[in-house]
């Protein structure tokens, strides 16, 4: 094991460690972590590694006209659930993929169309789906859209959109000019999000009154953004990727731990 310090005095000196890296070329977007398994996304590509191992099992390559963007997955109840788009694509359109986690057999498709960003990641929690579509000021971005328009959604089961909010300025700084990569809810109740090329992860909880979150930590971590996943059988074990490494690492960061929220919980209470 070997402690990474990453711009420590963002977290008041707090040390991130990475405690593990497995080879994955695959893993050019981001990561998911099942119990005995872990999958490293490449746009129209997954791989499935054995998580003790690090031996490759399983691959799944689609058709790219199809599926050119998947930048994330996370293990749900018995499906690995994927947020897809077209990007760099403009105008942007959304999907969530659904594959059989042991084989990758694709399953089925929830279309999002068209209206308020790239979807970059989807979890679950409290009886809701939760999503974020990103926007960006450049490459990939829509006309009068930039990276304050980055928008956290929540969803019912049939995909209906009931809340959603904004990103704090503190956090559209940091991440600027592009977007939120990954996302997931942590094992102490917090949202914890990542930019798309800083060494960071961004802690927000849901305000008290407003439309807007609230930033409550910044922390370093190895993973230079892009999609996370934590792992639900290692409460505060969080995994990332080295994207020019192609690499799948596990990683300790220095974060509030509490009472683990399982994804496949519909009754899971919503910490504030």
């Amino acid at each position: 094991m070997r402690a990474v310090l990453l711009a420590a005095a963002l977290a008041g000196g707090a040390t991130a460690e990475t405690v593990r890296r497995l080879p994955a070329p695959e893993a050019r977007q981001g990561v998911a972590v099942g119990p005995r398994d872990l999958y490293a996304v490449a746009n129209f590509r997954i791989a499935r590694y054995d998580k003790r191992t690090g031996e490759r099992r399983a691959a799944w390559e689609g058709n790219k006209a199809r599926f050119p963007h998947i930048n994330s997955c996370a293990v749900i109840a018995r499906d690995l659930v994927c947020a897809a788009s077209n990007f760099p694509a403009v105008p942007h359109w959304s999907a969530v993929e659904f594959f059989d986690p042991v084989t990758l057999a694709h399953r089925r498709t929830i279309s999002l169309g068209q209206g308020i960003g790239s979807l970059t990641w989807v979890d679950r929690r409290g009886g809701a789906w939760w999503a974020m579509f990103a926007n960006y000021d450049g490459k990939g971005g829509e006309p009068g859209r930039d990276h304050r328009h980055t928008l956290l959604v929540r969803f019912d089961d049939q995909w209906r959109r009931t809340e959603s909010w904004a990103l704090p300025v503190t956090v559209l700084a940091r991440i600027a000019p592009m977007s939120v990569s990954g996302g997931g809810w942590g094992p102490d109740g917090r949202l914890y999000l990542t930019g798309h090329d800083r060494p960071e992860l961004y802690a927000v909880t849901l305000p008290k009154g407003g439309a807007v979150l609230d930033h409550a930590g910044t922390y370093p971590i190895e993973a230079a953004g892009q999609a996370i996943d934590w792992d639900e059988a290692d409460p505060g074990t969080l995994y990332g990727i080295d994207r020019s490494g192609g690499r799948i690492l596990a990683m300790r960061p220095a974060v509030g731990r509490g009472t683990p929220v399982t994804k496949a919980s519909p009754d899971a209470a919503l910490d504030q």
